[in-house]
């Protein structure tokens, strides 16, 4: 007991400084794709600048709107980060303390959860922007986890498991990019508008909604927030690496494919405008939709054939 434990504390604290530097990258990449450097100051080309932002905002006095609802208006980002860092138990650890046979299932549990806090944050703040954002989120997340869901089913067809580690097994001579390359960029496209991430930001619309659902939040309550969506970004990318680029947690190329699909996530941020709603909502209804359900039957078909 004591073993699992000390192993999540670390895993926590690793994910928490991936995360800063997660920013960090994004930072970076965002001034070289707008011409410009950067955060460049605070210590080595600015390499210290996440920490010494997380102390600025830590350190700044909270402030809560008055008619706000206290409870949930506090309580909603500690629940948020607590989602997005108690969903890394699913990683495909090659001892068998944390690894558990259902971890997919517990993923898409997980990821139902985010929804209810994005909605909390909102409605509980008292801001006709913040409750904007929140019902904004709330359809977005819950329109792209249909299609999440249904391509999570085709591969769990393919591999036969819901556990993560059958997918590292039967990746080891073809990646799962190779037959499922179009249900790949689907699953791109749907972690994007999962994490609220451009060309999907509706939930954080600064042009439309000031700063979206969490625009009444301040100090230690928004880095929470900024934690939670980092942390899912980077969660994101290394299911995209398990589920279809293939790899164990001991080999480095592992973490090379990891920090590629971050790279994505941020090139896409600095690429493409954020979409009308209405594109979005068709997007995830009129294009996703019947691609995942095709694909689910034709992989159904196959291993039906495989198995006569």
């Amino acid at each position: 007991m004591f073993l699992v434990v000390a192993e999540l504390l670390v895993l926590i604290i690793f994910v928490l400084v991936s995360v800063a530097f997660l920013t960090l990258l994004e930072r970076k990449v965002l001034g070289y794709i707008q011409i410009r450097k950067g955060p460049n100051k605070v210590g080595f080309m600015g390499v210290f600048q996440p920490f010494s932002d997380a102390v600025k905002l830590f350190i700044k006095e909270q402030s809560y709107p008055m008619l706000s609802n206290y409870l949930l208006y506090y309580l909603s980002p500690v629940i948020s980060l607590f989602i997005s860092l108690i969903v890394w138990a699913v990683m495909p650890y090659m001892n068998v303390i944390i690894n558990f046979s259902l971890g997919l299932l517990f993923f898409l549990c997980c990821m139902s959860l985010g929804v209810y806090t994005i909605l909390s944050a909102g409605w509980s703040s008292n801001s006709k922007y913040g409750l904007l954002g929140g019902l904004r989120g709330v359809a977005q997340t819950i329109s792209y986890e249909v299609s999440l869901a249904l391509i999570l089913l085709s591969l769990v067809f393919l591999a036969g498991s819901f556990d993560l580690m059958s997918f590292c097994y039967i990746q080891e001579y073809v990646w799962l990019l190779v037959p499922a390359f179009p249900l790949s960029l689907c699953w791109l496209a749907s972690c994007l508008a999962e994490t609220n991430r451009t060309p999907f930001d509706f939930a954080e619309g600064e042009s439309e909604l000031v700063s979206g659902f969490n625009v009444e939040y301040s100090a230690g309550g928004f880095a929470l927030i900024f934690m939670a969506e980092y942390a899912s970004i980077l969660f994101m990318s290394m299911l995209f690496s398990v589920l279809f680029l293939g790899g164990d947690l001991y080999s480095f190329m592992f973490y090379l494919k990891l920090c590629f699909v971050c790279f994505v996530f941020v090139w896409v941020r600095g690429s493409l405008p954020r979409f009308r709603y209405d594109k979005l909502m068709y997007l995830a209804w009129k294009s996703f939709l019947p691609i995942s359900l095709n694909y689910l039957i034709f992989f159904v078909g196959m291993k039906l054939l495989l198995m006569n």
